[in-house]
């Protein structure tokens, strides 16, 4: 594999026409990998699209095609926020995203055109040009989920294996590190198909390679360590946005849910995020109905509210049992959502957009405490909602003891 390919040039593969098709169509694909439609395959087929569309372009022709590979991605895959906020935030959220992937995709095309003159031979091709796409492309995810306001690592390709034969990968190397050989794959089959030497069995041996490596890992071994039962309780009650509701609403709808598995024989009662709609540790009628609810269950809750400290607001998940001084433990939300729980910048955002603006009066601030429980000697790792995206607070419930997660959402 060190003789020199054939000449190859850095012509792109697909004319401009044919590659924004491409890039159009690969965004919605690369969704439907995604639960829950979850064909994960598809994922595979998504990315090549991507890259394909790629390869050969200049500068200006790369940047109006990964912005149309990211629209058609993004305005798709995020659809449902505007179940909760609406047409605006989607739209500016959709293209942001649209417009950090374009950007992303220039230092792929400029590999693409550059790396066969600077490293011509075969294992330039088959094995360093793969290996440098798959990195650009996990930079760019892991800029996108961390820039700007903590960034929005929504949408990872590692992701979309959540319920593949691939997902036990990340238990060695996380889901970046699958996002990374994932692109690396299919970049590798790429390569091969375009050096047109498919009849030689060593120009496969680096897709062969990394294929067998996503597909033959095992899941990272663990050990059982005991059982718990968990009676979770999502109530659906009225938490949205532009939901009509009175004070106590969403209590009652959680009450109300819980009945039928209140006499269950139950080692922890775990409720959603914003379960409770106002703030047990000031609202003694609400702390008595949490009493009274754990002394039922004969069991402690994990329940969720905002709560209130001083001048600032929390989103607050707290461990209850009847009969102590409540809350046992608490663990405050770390990255809440800008735009949703926060405003970054409100002067600037509200002198565009003041009523919606205007809906997020609370401003949460981010918690510091531990993500972690001790539920009867067990430690439960916690991530409220959309921290469970992010690696660094489901990193940390594992250093300090977790054995198990329950993640609280609204919705």
């Amino acid at each position: 594999m060190t003789s020199a390919s054939p000449r190859t040039g850095t012509k792109p593969l697909l004319p401009l026409w044919a590659a924004l098709i491409a890039a159009a169509v690969g965004g919605p694909v690369l969704d439907l990998a995604y639960p829950s439609v979850g064909v994960w395959p598809l994922a595979f087929v998504g990315i090549s699209l991507a890259l394909v569309s790629l390869v050969g372009r200049s500068a200006w022709s790369a940047l109006l095609v990964g912005a149309v590979f990211g629209a058609s991605f993004y305005f798709v895959h995020i659809l449902w926020i505007t179940r909760y906020l609406g047409l605006v935030p989607w739209f500016a959220l959709a293209g942001l995203e649209a417009v950090f992937w374009a950007v992303g995709s220039l230092p792929i095309a400029l590999a693409y055109r550059w790396m066969p003159r600077v490293m011509p031979a075969r294992t330039g091709r088959l094995v360093l040009l793969p290996l440098l796409v798959a990195g650009l492309w996990t930079a760019r995810e892991v800029f996108m989920g961390s820039w700007p306001y903590t960034g929005f690592p929504w949408a990872r390709m590692g992701m979309s294996q959540s319920e593949s034969p691939l997902a036990h990968v990340s238990s060695w190397v996380g889901v970046t590190g699958l996002t990374f050989l994932m692109v690396a794959v299919c970049a590798a089959a790429i390569e091969w198909a375009r050096l047109r030497h498919l009849r030689d069995v060593r120009t496969a041996l680096p897709t062969l390679v990394l294929a067998t490596v996503l597909l033959l890992t095992p899941q990272f071994a663990t050990a059982t360590a005991g059982t718990m039962r968990v009676g979770s309780v999502q109530g659906n009650g009225p938490s949205g946005y532009f939901d009509e509701r009175a004070p106590g609403d969403v209590l009652r709808a959680q009450l109300a849910a819980t009945q039928p598995i209140i006499d269950d024989d139950l080692d922890v009662l775990l409720w959603p995020e914003g379960g409770i709609d106002s703030d047990p540790t000031q609202n003694a009628s609400t702390a008595r109905t949490l009493d009274s609810l754990s002394s039922l269950a004969d069991a402690p809750l994990i329940v969720n509210a905002a709560t209130q400290r001083g001048d600032e607001i929390f989103n607050t998940s707290m461990l209850w049992r009847a009969g102590e001084s409540n809350p046992v433990q608490y663990h405050d939300k770390r990255k809440p959502v800008p735009f949703g729980e926060y405003v970054p910048d409100r002067w600037f955002f509200e002198a565009l957009a003041p009523d919606l603006i205007g809906l997020i009066q609370r401003e949460y601030t981010p918690g510091q405490n531990a993500p972690v429980f001790d539920v009867d000697g067990v430690g439960v790792g916690l991530a409220i909602c959309f921290d469970v995206i992010y690696d660094d607070v489901i990193h940390e419930g594992a250093r300090d003891g977790a054995q198990v997660y329950m993640f609280q959402t609204n919705n």
